[in-house]
């Protein structure tokens, strides 16, 4: 694989790679110990709407999948907090608003749009480096965010009457958390598709999370667990010209999977035998 990074697309989709590792670790971390998962499925679908608003009105779909997902996700956000026992039926009616709205759009914008199906399915090996210089920045504030109000997480993630309790600013803190993951979302879109989001988002911290004791444990190795699998999932794409986003799950599937095999293993190995 060496040699193929002396091509800008491979460097470029390298730096996706670890951008996006960086960012699933963070806040995938967040969406695991929060049970968000669901709803981060619903920001992932709706961001489609976005991609059809760019294509339509001719800027970067990346950056309208960005607004768009913003936006959802503080619609969302604002709906649970006022009535969870309601939340999952609006995400669902924003999940589906949101693809179509997409679908709606593309059939009505003029031309044909080659690289349509990356946004479904990823495609990190045509990731330009206009969509780098968007991930940079992206990346960086959800880093600085998290360590700013690191404690702060901690509260709202494991005990929210208490953090409510000591003075943290839990709905604020509550929403900046699904705004994030929208930004994530997005960039995790640009390599793996909205279809195959949630798993990139969710694996390495569901395996971190059992070998590690503090969430920053969690988030540390989380991204590099991500980062492994997104690099190995590459090279494996590259090498036996397969579809890169699709290539990069399977990779994190086997790793999820063998993560229970060792839980089976020491679980056998530690459990009392059972005497006759």
């Amino acid at each position: 694989m060496l040699e193929a990074l002396q091509y800008d697309f491979m460097r470029n989709a390298l730096l996706a790679g670890l951008l996006v590792s960086i960012s699933c670790g963070i806040i995938g971390s967040l969406v695991v110990v929060n049970r968000i998962v669901f709803m981060s499925g619903g920001i992932a679908h709706a961001a489609f709407g976005g991609v059809g608003l760019g294509f339509f009105c001719g800027f970067s779909p990346f950056l309208g999948a960005a607004i768009f997902a913003s936006g959802v996700s503080l619609i969302m956000g604002v709906v649970s907090l006022k009535g969870k026992h309601r939340a999952d039926t609006i995400i669902g009616v924003l999940w589906a608003i949101g693809m179509a709205l997409g679908i709606i759009l593309i059939d009505l914008t003029p031309g044909y749009h080659v690289d349509l199906m990356s946004y479904l399915f990823g495609s990190i090996l045509a990731v330009p480096a206009t969509d780098l210089w968007l991930m940079l920045p992206l990346c960086g504030f959800i880093l600085l965010v998290v360590l700013l109000f690191y404690k702060e997480f901690v509260a709202l993630s494991y005990d929210e009457q208490f953090a409510f309790v000591v003075g943290v600013p839990v709905k604020t803190l509550y929403l900046l958390l699904l705004g994030m993951t929208a930004l994530s979302i997005v960039m995790i879109i640009r390599v793996v598709g909205l279809i195959l989001v949630i798993a990139l988002l969710t694996i390495p911290p569901f395996i971190a999370e059992k070998y590690t004791r503090s969430l920053g444990q969690m988030m540390v190795l989380a991204s590099l667990l991500s980062i492994c699998f997104t690099l190995s999932g590459l090279w494996l794409s590259y090498a036996f010209d397969l579809t890169s986003g699709a290539t990069i799950i399977l990779v994190a599937g086997v790793g999820f999977f063998f993560s229970l095999v060792l839980d089976f293993l020491k679980a056998k190995r530690t459990s009392p035998g059972v005497k006759l």
